[in-house]
């Protein structure tokens, strides 16, 4: 996944690095952005940039968050999975009673996130797991997971 950003006169005007647009138009939080930087996922015009450097109105800035991510402090557990929505940015899952979302002690390896990880395992996606919502163990619901953040916290 690619975000695209066309630098604009205005950006010209109130922000002197590629850094300062991708904090403040794009949003991507400090964390997220020291990962990207870190495995050169940042370019302007075609070429790997240093954020700290000044841009051109009309210049291509593109921020590529397919990274890999080492995800491997969850084990995969194969299980049935009521997937109800799934896009590049998000997996949307229909969670029953009596499964926990987040691995513990208790649930070390029967947790939501654990069939999420075998599942991300088995599509090749090298992602942390990142829950978007949290709901308890008794409630079943619809669980959101994140595939792409552009912010590395889970809410």
């Amino acid at each position: 996944m690619e975000l695209r950003y066309i630098i604009k006169k205005e950006d010209k005007k109130n922000y002197e690095t590629i850094h300062a647009i991708i904090r403040n138009t794009l949003q991507i939080s400090n964390r997220l952005l020291t990962k990207l930087i870190k495995n050169n996922c940042i370019t302007l015009n075609g070429s790997i940039c240093d954020t700290r450097n000044s841009f051109e109105t009309n210049d291509i800035l593109k921020i590529n968050l397919a990274y890999p991510e080492d995800n491997s402090n969850i084990v995969p557990t194969k299980m049935n999975l009521n997937i109800i929505y799934e896009d590049d940015w998000l997996l949307i899952v229909n969670k029953p009673a009596g499964i926990a979302i987040h691995p513990s002690i208790l649930h070390y390896a029967d947790s939501l996130s654990n069939g999420i990880k075998f599942y991300f395992d088995s599509i090749g996606l090298q992602k942390k797991i990142r829950p978007v919502n949290r709901l308890d163990f008794n409630t079943s619901r619809i669980g959101y997971f994140c595939k792409m953040c552009l912010h590395t916290r889970s809410i």
